[in-house]
């Protein structure tokens, strides 16, 4: 199969010529010094020491104390941000998104904020990269704000992740937007995610990814297993926001491993293989754990790709446990119980990957034409930032997309693949920016493109 895909690379004819070597050579521009190279261990402990000492974070604890509670974090998480943006020159746009919320495990109006930091692109400001971790804490009883919940590493991790991204990639400049955010009310219902993703949609940003981090700071289960060298990221099959005519295209013509969420699975994948942190991702190929969910959640309910990041192996003992000791085991999210060499591999990993999507231009929408004839024909909307295009291909029933591409450098918005029949393959289109940096890939199925699928009237969401 492998000698059919590469005589299909060497009959296909763009309908326009590739660009030549002199108008296209990203080979020629050094890459930029590693992004990741100064997170420190040491700051991710002094942050997680910080957050442990506001005894809870609870979503329904106090609002006004000024050193107990989830008031306290957010105002903190604010602080940290402002210190950032100090030291970039005023680089970071601080605001607080907030709204009253109730319901489910709220039983009285509370009020939400979360904590968020936008470094606004200086070519593409409305295409948006998302980071984030949820601040709120909590213990077994879902309701019990008064006691003490460390939450070190739900989500403690995840949130001191957020802020040495920050300090890391607020150092450079981008064309694209990033946007790092400590969200409220995880435990609690998903609120802070869900506000988050009606602040996207109401800025009217071009979400091209969000990564969530979600217990990312421990090595060690509960049975006694440890791993210490995968991480976990979790990506939707079909689409959360498929209408019904989409659903029903994606029958007939698949797709339902080809979400924008899956291909950012696959590219954040590829991209550890190169990373320097010797991590390496366990793709999980469900939206989250069997029965569990994460603030990824309200972003892909809009048509947002999003993934979570999560610990190769979690420790039931040392999440949303009172603080304890029964029969000689100890239960309670303490910092003694993370793995901090652990937490800045993922740490790397992310800020790398942001980099990366920061860098890039968006995915094209791309779409195959392949019925009844000998030949696949591919066309695709040109995107900003763009100096190329590559077009991948690969069989229905494999997971991955090949190493290199079918064809590359190309500059026109459309190509025809000479004798290949399209009902046997999944084709997808990359873009390619002017330092060589590429996105992720987009496939040319129905529900393939990053974008949210636009809703027509009598569809059902």
């Amino acid at each position: 199969m492998k000698t059919l895909a590469l005589t299909a690379a060497l009959l296909a004819a763009p309908l326009a010529a590739p660009v030549s070597a002199q108008e296209f050579a990203p080979q020629d521009i050094p890459p930029p010094p590693d992004p990741a190279a100064a997170v420190s261990q040491d700051r991710l402990r002094s942050d997680i020491d910080t957050l442990v000492a506001f005894g809870t974070r609870h979503t329904l604890s106090s609002q006004t104390d000024p050193k107990r509670g989830i008031g306290a974090a957010v105002d903190w998480g604010l602080a940290e941000f402002e210190r950032i943006s100090r030291d970039c020159s005023g680089c970071l746009t601080v605001v607080a998104p907030e709204r009253m919320v109730e319901g489910g495990r709220i039983p009285n109006p509370t009020r939400l904020r979360n904590a968020v930091a936008i470094q606004r692109g200086t070519e593409r400001p409305d295409e948006v990269v998302i980071v984030q971790g949820h601040i709120d804490s909590r213990v077994t009883d879902p309701l019990d704000w008064q006691s003490d919940a460390p939450g070190a590493n739900d989500d403690g991790s995840g949130t001191v992740l957020v802020l040495e991204a920050a300090r890391n990639l607020s150092k450079r400049r981008y064309p694209v937007t990033i946007v790092y955010a400590l969200l409220s009310g995880e435990e609690q219902g998903l609120f802070g995610g869900q506000l988050m993703a009606d602040y996207a949609a109401e800025q009217g940003w071009q979400v091209k990814a969000v990564l969530n981090n979600d217990i990312v700071g421990g090595s060690c289960g509960s049975d006694g297993y440890c791993d210490d060298a995968h991480v976990r990221v979790f990506s939707e099959g079909p689409r959360a926001d498929l209408t019904d005519a989409v659903r029903a295209a994606q029958r007939r013509e698949g797709g339902e491993n080809d979400t924008p969420s899956r291909n950012l699975s696959r590219f954040i994948d590829r991209l550890a293989e190169t990373d320097h942190a010797n991590l390496d991702v366990r793709q999980i190929w469900r939206a989250d754990r069997m029965g569990r969910g994460g603030d990824q959640i309200p972003f892909l309910e809009k048509g947002y790709p999003a993934v979570r990041l999560s610990v190769a192996v979690e420790n039931y003992h040392w999440q949303h446990q009172d603080l304890r000791t029964e029969d000689g085991v100890e239960y309670g999210d303490t910092a003694d119980k993370m793995d901090f060499a652990y937490l800045a591999k993922v740490t790397q990993l992310n800020v790398r990957a942001l980099d990366a999507l920061a860098r890039s231009p968006m995915p094209p929408t791309a779409k195959a034409k392949a019925a009844v004839q000998t030949f696949t024909d591919l066309m695709w909307e040109e995107v900003p930032g763009a100096v190329g295009y590559s077009i991948w291909q690969r069989r229905t029933d494999q997971p991955y997309w090949p190493e290199v591409p079918v064809i590359e450098e190309i500059v026109a918005s459309n190509a025809r693949l000479e004798g290949v029949r399209g009902d046997d393959w999944i084709f997808g289109v990359s873009a390619k920016g002017a330092d060589g940096t590429s996105s992720p890939i987009a496939s040319a199925v129905p529900a393939g493109q990053f974008a949210p699928i636009p809703v027509e009237e009598g569809d059902s969401q």
